[in-house]
């Protein structure tokens, strides 16, 4: 059976999204980094947890953050939903993460471990997963020849005596 890989523009559009959402490897050459969180959600429990993000978004608006990025299943693959979150979205100053606070007492939401508990009443399954970039396969290859270019092979000893 030939499989359909209808997924694959959804792939090349998100893709594009996290190349042209970043600046790629900064001058001093440190790599961008990115974690992607999927889930597989409970059946039934799809739009529960988007509200449940979409007041996750009002706590993070009240902090000066962005929304979450997310990525919505509609065909492929064995996950719902596709959280994107670039370096720097998840660390806010002090004066933010009162003002999120306040917003999340407001809001009438939990947090800590509790949060945590909640969450989960929606989720099947879950992973996430520390990425290097975005960046582009070029500057990618640039970084690796110049780590190879520093760190030359140790010729192999001899061992005839």
């Amino acid at each position: 059976m030939k499989k359909s890989f209808k997924a694959l523009p959804a792939f090349a559009a998100l893709s594009g999204f996290l190349l042209a959402a970043s600046p790629g490897v900064a001058e001093d050459g440190k790599w961008p980094n990115a974690w992607f969180e999927i889930f597989k959600l409970a059946p039934g429990k799809q739009e529960a947890f988007l509200r449940n993000i979409a007041l996750s978004d009002e706590v993070r608006k009240a902090g000066g953050q962005q929304p979450l990025r997310l990525f919505i299943h509609e065909d492929g693959a064995d996950w719902d939903v596709l959280i994107y979150k670039q370096e720097g979205d998840t660390n806010p100053t002090p004066e933010q993460k009162a003002a999120m606070d306040a917003k999340r007492k407001e809001l009438g939401l939990p947090s800590g471990p509790a949060y945590f508990v909640a969450i989960r009443e929606n989720i099947a399954a879950h992973t996430d997963t520390k990425t290097v970039g975005p960046v582009s396969a070029a500057e990618w290859l640039a970084k690796l020849d110049e780590w190879r270019a520093a760190h030359p092979p140790v010729p192999a000893k001899s061992t005839k005596r």
